[in-house]
């Protein structure tokens, strides 16, 4: 009995050491109470975001600059007041301020009319002639660039330069009858257009329009050659200037081209400065409507007498201008038969560039 309480006494003592390692010490009042960390819960995932069309997305709102960075260097002061002054709504000399507009015309075209005189139009290229006159034109503004002209013009001096007068006195020689015609009157149908137009400052105060004007149109012009120039007669011992003679040469076709400017003055008046260049058929085979075969008719009545009425003439033939005596001058009218038949005798053409300036006004309503 007592050996087998010996033997459980030993088992225990025995098992002891392993049961002392299984059961953890008791903690102490002083050491600090270890706290088992909670497991990090997985964050859900957000779904990815649709892209939004580059037309929706709205640009972030970019807070406002200062005024002094927004307007570039530092501003800089005006010591005088009347650079703050204004022309038609724009300060022109103020250096704090730089305008660029693209305006309007001031004053519109588009279906107005226009009534152009030119007091004086002179011939800049007359080598064998020379010519001085008046026009008058009136433009039909259809379109803002775009118009409709009638243009009638008369030389009241047109007559041979005084480079071909000089050969006829002192060689005998002169330019041929078509490279000499001279222009009495014109009268045209075209167009003009406007293919520039702007404004500039005048005195500081006031703006002026003005426009690039082209122009051309086609017609018909009334043309003369000459047939003698002036001569001296001297009649019981007083002496007479005899005018230049003058033959008519028919109508002829009429071409022009040109271009100038308009500056134009308030709602309704303009100063119109242009060149032109007119363009007319010259072709001399009659002179007063008289041929060849009519002068040589008027020769041989001159000379046996017989009335010119008489002679069988074309209808066209004004021999009325070739017969007589002028009363003041005792000319007789019959000695220039001879110069008619000179010029129809080698019928010439050519055609003729009539280069003039044109200075006027025109009124607009």
């Amino acid at each position: 009995m007592r050996s087998t309480s010996f033997v459980a006494l030993l088992l225990a003592a025995a098992a002891a050491p392993a049961l002392a390692q299984e059961i953890p010490s008791a903690p102490s009042e002083t050491a600090p109470i270890p706290v088992k960390p909670e497991p990090k819960q997985p964050e859900p995932e957000l779904p990815s975001p649709e892209p939004v069309p580059e037309e929706s997305q709205t640009p972030a709102r970019v807070p406002d600059a200062p005024l002094a960075e927004a307007l570039g260097p530092e501003l800089q002061p005006v010591s005088d007041p009347n650079q703050q002054r204004l022309v038609n709504g724009a300060p022109l000399h103020n250096p704090n301020v730089a305008v660029h507009v693209v305006q309007k015309k001031r004053f519109a075209d588009e279906g107005r009319h226009e009534f152009s005189l030119y007091p004086v139009v002179a011939q800049v290229n007359g080598r064998f002639t020379q010519h001085a006159g008046s026009a008058l034109h009136y433009t039909y503004h259809l379109q803002e660039n775009f118009g409709l002209q009638l243009s009638t013009q008369y030389n009241w001096y047109s007559n041979e330069s005084l480079f071909n007068l000089e050969l006829i006195d002192k060689v005998r020689e002169q330019a041929q009858a078509a490279s000499a015609l001279l222009l009495v009157w014109g009268a045209q149908a075209g167009v003009e257009v406007t293919p520039l137009y702007g404004k500039f400052a005048f005195y500081d105060n006031h703006l002026l329009q003005f426009s690039l004007v082209l122009s051309g149109g086609a017609g018909i012009g009334s043309t003369r050659v000459l047939i003698r120039p002036d001569v001296t007669n001297e009649v019981d011992g007083e002496q007479f200037t005899v005018p230049a003679r003058f033959g008519d040469t028919g109508t002829k076709f009429l071409g022009s081209v040109g271009g100038g400017f308009r500056v134009q003055f308030g709602d309704s008046m303009a100063v119109r400065l242009e060149v032109r260049d007119l363009v007319y058929t010259a072709r001399v085979d009659r002179v007063d409507g008289c041929d060849l075969q009519d002068f040589q008719k008027l020769e041989d009545g001159r000379g046996t007498g017989r009335p010119f009425s008489e002679l069988g003439l074309s209808g066209s033939c004004q021999y009325q201008r070739f017969d007589g005596v002028d009363p003041k001058t005792h000319k007789n009218y019959r000695e220039d038969i001879v110069l008619g038949k000179d010029l129809v005798g080698n019928p010439s053409s050519d055609v003729l560039n009539n280069v003039s300036f044109y200075a006027g006004f025109s009124y607009l309503f």
